[in-house]
């Protein structure tokens, strides 16, 4: 899956933006990049490299880009071949770079609209789109923020983006719908990213946007709107353990993966199991109203996690005497769906 991490500081943030990608390395991607503002020349500088990070590191290894205002990405292709041109970031002209996680829906009608206003694409993907839609919105509202604002309005699918501006260069702006955002709090700097995990380099502090929450990073101030309205949302500290994202002796993720589920399943139901019974306030101070209510089971999920809702389904069918169906969710919201009352949703 796709991988976002960003950063605004006082001091270089290549090295901690590559070192967010490699982090994010386990959920798999094709392709990585980077975009940097370099103060030298006032300019965004984007590489970029098929592959894995360990290519993007050997590029800028050979020849350094630094700033201390950035993004970067790992790519699952979704819109167009894993490739260089197909990589984030994605660039408008000189002046707009952005990194997106999701898909958008409507890209064909917004694409066609932009090149008729003389925008060129050099890619297959949505993402592009997205940014030409922020730098014709910038033109108009003459800020990023606004122009975010007003380009997501327009958007129908799924995305977590985060977006520079070289007219803007001390700030990044982000935007949630349907793919998740975090902020990573420093001390004189602050950080983006798709999962806590990128950042546990750098910081144990984190706020989770909402849904719809559109946010400026600053390196001493963040501020989060919603809905046109600004809002507060609680710091939150997340405790390194959680953040252990290295392979260790394994040859890769999947393997330790694989080897952890002993541990993981122990932890996971540490507290939340007596002799007899699974607490059911392990699931929230509302979990008990709920089950009371619950007559049949629906699962919507996909890959592994699909695989783990069909497991499930025979447990639940076999042992609980509860309806399940489990369906995938790429084809969910195509289907007309037969929901009767009473369904829990996993």
């Amino acid at each position: 899956m796709c991988g976002i991490v960003g950063a605004v500081a006082q001091r270089e943030v290549s090295a901690i933006l590559l070192e967010g990608l490699k982090r994010l390395e386990y959920r798999g991607y094709d392709s990585a990049g980077l975009a940097l503002y370099t103060q030298e020349d006032q300019a965004i500088h984007c590489r970029k490299a098929k592959g894995k990070v360990a290519e993007l590191t050997g590029s800028l290894e050979l020849s350094p880009l630094r700033g201390t205002t950035g993004i970067a990405h790992t790519r699952w292709a979704t819109h167009g071949e894993p490739s260089e041109r197909n990589a984030h970031p994605h660039l408008s002209g000189t002046e707009i770079a952005l990194v997106h996680n999701g898909i958008i829906e409507n890209h064909e009608s917004l694409r066609a609209e932009l090149e008729q206003n003389g925008y060129r694409f050099l890619s297959e993907t949505d993402t592009e789109v997205i940014a030409h839609l922020v730098h014709q919105c910038r033109t108009d509202a003459g800020d990023l923020l606004s122009a975010v604002e007003q380009a997501v309005s327009r958007l129908q699918g799924a995305y977590g983006i985060c977006v520079m501006d070289v007219l803007e260069p001390d700030h990044l702006v982000v935007a949630r719908s349907g793919s998740p955002l975090v902020i990573g709090v420093g001390i004189g700097e602050n950080f983006i990213a798709s999962d806590t995990l990128a950042l546990g380099q750098v910081t144990d502090r984190f706020i989770y946007l909402e849904e719809g929450d559109i946010a400026v990073i600053r390196t001493d101030a963040i501020r989060i709107r919603h809905g046109g309205v600004d809002v507060q949302r609680a710091v939150r500290r997340v405790s390194s353990e959680l953040m252990d994202v290295n392979k260790g002796d394994y040859g890769h993720f999947m393997l330790k993966e694989i080897h952890e589920q002993s541990r993981v399943i122990e932890d996971t139901l540490n507290g939340r199991i007596s002799a007899q019974q699974v607490l059911e306030e392990a699931f929230g101070v509302k979990a008990r109203d709920i089950f009371d209510r619950v007559t049949s089971v629906h699962i919507v999920a996909c890959g592994t996690s699909h695989h783990a809702g069909m497991v499930t389904k025979y447990w639940l069918e076999n042992i609980a005497r509860m309806p399940c169906q489990v369906d995938i969710a790429s084809d969910y919201r195509y289907r007309n769906i037969i929901v009767q009352p009473g369904t829990l949703f996993v």
